[in-house]
Parts: C-alpha cells; structure tokens; sequence
C-alpha cells in the first residue's frame, strides 16, 4: 500500500465514521424529541398538581383551624361545667341551711 492509497483509505474512514456519528446522533435526537401533544399533557398534568396542592394546604389549614376552634370549645365547656358544679354545690349548701333554720 503506498502514500496516495492510505492517505485515501483513512479519508474514506474518516469521513465514515463522521457520517456514522452524525447520523446516530440525528436517530437519538428524533427519539429523544418530545411531541407537542406530550408537552400540552404534561403542562396539564402540572397544572392539576398545583390545583391539587393549593386545595390540600387550604384543607389543612381550614382543619388546623377547627381543631383550635373545638379546643376551645372544650375549655369553654369545661368552664361551663365547673361553674354549673360550683351552682349546684351552692344550691345545695342552702338548701340544708334552708332546712336547718326551719
């Protein structure tokens, strides 16, 4: 094999494997390519998620808030109850003061 031979054999190489990774690299970005269909889906998808997020923060703040609201509920109650106790020990006590005096 002499000079001109080779020099034209590792052109024709060259340029073989240039055409070789230019057309793999075309087969990989059309695989690779995301339809517009797919991004309307997955822009829908998002949106949902979001709508999603907003709707669960809201009910846990609308849930924290009414735990606070029967808690305070129940210490009202309480007070309630120990004042309605405090009444009746009190109606008691005159009663039999009552019952003693006559």
């Amino acid at each position: 094999m002499n000079r001109e031979e080779f020099i034209i054999s590792a052109a024709i190489v060259l340029f073989l494997t240039f055409l070789l990774g230019w057309l793999t690299r075309w087969l990989l970005q059309r695989l690779n390519m995301v339809s517009e269909k797919d991004l309307n889906e997955l822009n829908k998808i998002s949106a949902a998620l979001l709508e999603a997020e907003k709707d669960n923060e809201k009910a846990r703040n609308r849930e924290l808030e009414l735990d606070k609201k029967i808690s305070q509920l129940g210490a009202e109650l309480e007070a309630a109850m120990d004042g309605l106790r405090a009444a009746r020990l009190e109606t008691e006590e005159l009663r039999s003061s009552i019952e003693k005096k006559s």
